[in-house]
Formats: structure tokens, C-alpha cells, sequence
């Protein structure tokens, strides 16, 4: 008899910080509306920071530039209306944006962007995603990072077919 092989969430992430702001966004999510770092899912054929770029693009209308990997991240969560339990991967990349594309409409669930000071951000902790937007704001704030080569794509990543 075999277990269930375990299958983590793998996600990405954009912290962005400009003028002592961190960008975020307001999300519909099960549990209500919740604050998360610019984030979504890895696709097949993508790698993290391609999905970065896209998830950051189409949850903010910005073009995500990314400059480094802040670092990689595992947390587990029970759904409190389904007692779904997520694990999630999620590997977190600092950069910069440029400005919103006014012709370019939110991601489904995305009710806006916001610019919060770190204080804010804090104080807004009961509101948050998942305890990942609160750490990887103080990782930023204390300086991590790690070269984009630190994360390798093998080719067959890209590859049509089986």
C-alpha cells in the first residue's frame, strides 16, 4: 500500500517596495477580503520568475521587473469553511514596477492595488492572505537576497508533449 504522494502549492510572489511603500492587493478570497503580496500559481511550462512577471502584471496592471530572489518559503493552511489542508511553496522575488496600464482590468478577485508603509502592513496582520505577506516584507526590510541564477530550469520545462 502507497501513501499519497505529497503535492505542495508551488506559488510566486512580488514585493515591491517604492517611497517607503510596499505594494499589495485587496483579494476576494474564501475567507473574505484579504491583503496579500502580489502573488499567484506556477504554471506548467513557466518558470517562477515568468510567473512572477505574469502574476504581478495581471494582479496589478504593472510590469513586474524582478532584481532578486528574496527567498523561498513553506507554510501550511486548513481552510477554515472546507478544512482543506495547502501546503505552499512559494519562492518571493524583489524588483521594481512601473506604472499601472489604465486600459488593463485586475485579475478576477483582485479588488485593488494598495501602497502600504511597513507599520501599516503590521497593524493589518488579522487582514492578511497568509502569515507569508508579513515575512517576506521584514525579509526585504532586512536585506535578503539571493542572485535570480540561483534558481535553474532544466529545458524539458519548456517542452510540448510527454
Amino acid at each position: 500500500m502507497s501513501a499519497e504522494r505529497f503535492r505542495p502549492s508551488v506559488t510566486v510572489a512580488a514585493i515591491v517596495l517604492h517611497g517607503g511603500r510596499f505594494l499589495l492587493v485587496e483579494e476576494e478570497t474564501p475567507e473574505g477580503l484579504r491583503l496579500n503580496n502580489p502573488a499567484g500559481h506556477l504554471e506548467q511550462g513557466e518558470s517562477p520568475l515568468e510567473a512572477v512577471v505574469r502574476e504581478a502584471l495581471e494582479e496589478t496592471a504593472r510590469v513586474f521587473t524582478p532584481d532578486a530572489l528574496l527567498g523561498v518559503y513553506l507554510s501550511r493552511f486548513t481552510r477554515p469553511l472546507t478544512g482543506d489542508d495547502v501546503t505552499y511553496l512559494r519562492f518571493a522575488f524583489r524588483g521594481s514596477v512601473g506604472d499601472a496600464d489604465p486600459a488593463r482590468a485586475l485579475d478576477v478577485g483582485i479588488v485593488r492595488t494598495l501602497w502600504m508603509t511597513p507599520d501599516e502592513i503590521r497593524a493589518s496582520r488579522p487582514r492578511h492572505r497568509s502569515p507569508l505577506v508579513l515575512r517576506c516584507i521584514e525579509d526585504h526590510l532586512a536585506g535578503r537576497r539571493h542572485p535570480l541564477a540561483a534558481i535553474a530550469i532544466d529545458p524539458s520545462v519548456y517542452a510540448t508533449g510527454r
